[in-house]
């Protein structure tokens, strides 16, 4: 009885963390990763596949199969850790072009992911050892079989915490030595040239190297709202401003920000780059709501 009460827990807490996971990859997605080439439709199929996961997980008991539902369950501890790895690999060298930084959403996500990790392993070793023992997966029995299990049990216990153990460890470090809100291409002094491109037919405001120039709804004139997190997504341009061809000369300025650089103005709007956008011409921060406000191309027109 015990046994089966432990199965249970294990299944709807190791089913919840990964829907909760699920849950905070989607709310990333839906407030600006979608715009993001490749990394968009990823982060989509991700949360899909992890609710389906849980669902499964959850609804496993009603098959009576053991095989499958260890099999669901070891599926989705595997899950769990590969997404943690994906954060991993994009924090410390990007993925697709993209480079992720620290985030609270991130580090709760690989939190939850570990936690699920853990959780859903033990509830697969624990139904793989009776399996292995040639006992039902719902409970124990006197004898050779239960002596087993119980071994296999302990070894699959170990081998779960150690791993979750050094899955925390890496996060720790990663999230520690991780970019969590310096810009990522700001140049604190020097001149820095604007051009214009043409876009979907509108003329916008290009950096030297022909990236996407923003603006943030949430700024004033004389005044940036995007620092931190904001800032490392949203990197702010900086410099003394010079105009290449198309660009209005008498709309350009710059304002003060709190570290003590120039920030790059024009018509009134401070100017930010998009991580987002992983080469020139595109413009994939325009219009998107992220980091509580809209972000807008910067028209050449003003």
């Amino acid at each position: 009885m015990g046994y089966t009460l432990a199965r249970s827990s294990l299944r709807v807490t190791g089913a919840g963390l990964l829907a909760a996971s699920a849950a905070v990859h989607l709310d990333l997605y839906l407030t600006g990763y979608r715009s993001i080439p490749t990394i968009g439709w990823l982060f989509l199929v991700q949360v899909i596949a992890a609710f389906a996961l849980a669902a499964a997980i959850l609804l496993a008991p009603l098959a009576a199969r053991p095989v499958l539902d260890a099999g669901l369950s070891a599926a989705g501890a595997v899950f769990a850790l590969a997404t943690l790895g994906g954060y991993l690999l994009s924090l410390w060298a990007g993925l697709f072009g993209f480079r992720e930084i620290r985030t609270t959403a991130g580090i709760v996500a690989g939190v939850l992911e570990i936690a699920a990790f853990a959780a859903l392993a033990a509830l697969a070793a624990a139904m793989a050892a009776g399996i292995l023992a040639g006992l039902p997966a719902s409970r124990s029995a006197p004898g050779a079989g239960a002596s087993r299990m119980a071994t296999l049990r302990k070894a699959a216990a170990a081998l779960v915490g150690g791993v979750a153990v050094a899955a925390f460890a890496v996060l720790g470090a990663s999230a520690a030595t991780a970019n969590g809100g310096a810009p990522a291409a700001a140049a604190a002094s020097g001149a820095t040239m604007l051009r214009t491109t043409v876009i979907g037919g509108v003329s916008v405001l290009t950096n030297a190297s022909g990236r996407t120039l923003y603006w943030f709804a949430l700024d004033t004139p004389g005044h940036s709202a995007c620092y931190g997190a904001c800032a490392a997504y949203w990197p702010p341009v900086t410099g003394a401003p010079t105009a290449g061809a198309g660009v209005t000369l008498s709309k350009l300025g710059t304002i003060r920000r709190t570290d003590g650089t120039l920030q790059v103005t024009y018509d009134g709007h401070p100017l930010y780059t998009y991580i987002g956008d992983t080469g020139p011409g595109q413009a994939s921060g325009n219009n998107i709501n992220l980091n509580g406000g809209l972000w807008h191309e910067m028209p050449a027109a003003g």
